[in-house]
């Protein structure tokens, strides 16, 4: 796609796949901070490596298994919230233990069988070894990100103000809490081997944060977040081929270097101070 820009076709993909796969996770990471489940992010990146780890145990496509299992999830946080009467953190943190157990355990005994495959890129991600048809999946799942949040503004507005009073005035609240949930399912299944497990965390949650440092409206929040998870990602992508390091990683303390500095220069730190009458 920005072949007419960059000719090298490693580094083009590189460029593609990263850019993609931060527009969609920070656009949905919008979401997730501002619904302060912020747990979500690390609870369905450690879903869909563990449905990536099941994947590469049995043979089959891990990117695949990691959907089906990050969509799993998905569909169970809410029923098993309701039937234990937990609230939703809680219920994130168990399977964010699970699924991280479940995820070590096939990656510890794939190395105890001998069978020579390496879970390095589900960890860490890898920019290098890309099929066209996974850059194609990742712009698909941008573009339904983008339209999901142009066509359901005013609702996912309602919901993160209040769920009670969303639910009262006829928004359908499951069905668009259940809509997020997917998508998010979607895009860190897709973005796993770009990013890698441990870190995709960062694209979700960092963006965001470092965008509401600056933003005084869900709008804005949902422009300056992907513009900065696309930069950074676009430019720790060049810098990281150029100079043989590992890209994910570079981009992951980018992102969190440009959220400390947006910290620092907040406009809502000021401190207005008034004279004592």
């Amino acid at each position: 796609m920005l072949e007419f820009l960059i000719s090298n076709n490693i580094v083009c993909h590189a460029v593609e796949a990263m850019l993609f796969a931060s527009l969609s996770c920070s656009i949905l990471g919008v979401i997730v901070t501002q619904f302060n489940v912020s747990s979500i992010g690390f609870t369905m990146a450690h879903a869909a490596f563990a449905g990536a780890a099941i994947g590469m145990f049995a043979g089959i496509n891990s990117t695949l298994a990691a959907i089906a299992a990050s969509v799993l999830v998905a569909l169970l946080i809410g029923p098993v919230g309701e039937y234990s009467k937990m609230s939703t953190d809680s219920i994130l943190g168990v399977f964010f233990g699970m699924t991280m157990a479940i995820a070590i355990f096939f990656i510890a005994y794939m190395q105890y069988l001998g069978m020579g495959m390496s879970a390095t890129a589900l960890l860490f991600g890898d920019v290098v070894s890309l099929y066209r048809e996974e850059i194609y999946a990742l712009a698909g799942i941008s573009v339904i990100s983008i339209i999901f949040v142009y066509l359901f503004y005013k609702e996912i507005s309602a919901l993160i103000f209040n769920r009670k009073i969303a639910e009262a005035s006829g928004i359908p609240v499951k069905p668009l809490y259940y809509g997020i949930l997917f998508i998010i399912a979607l895009a860190v299944a897709l973005s796993l081997n770009i990013i890698g497990g441990l870190l995709l965390f960062v694209w979700l949650v960092t963006p965001a944060a470092a965008a509401y440092q600056f933003c005084h409206s869900l709008k804005s929040m949902f422009i300056v977040a992907p513009a900065i998870a696309g930069t950074v990602s676009v430019i720790g992508a060049l810098a990281g081929l150029a100079w043989s390091l590992p890209v994910a990683p570079l981009t992951a303390i980018m992102i969190t270097s440009v959220f400390v500095v947006s910290m620092i220069l907040s406009p809502k730190r000021k401190i207005s101070y008034r004279k004592p009458y």
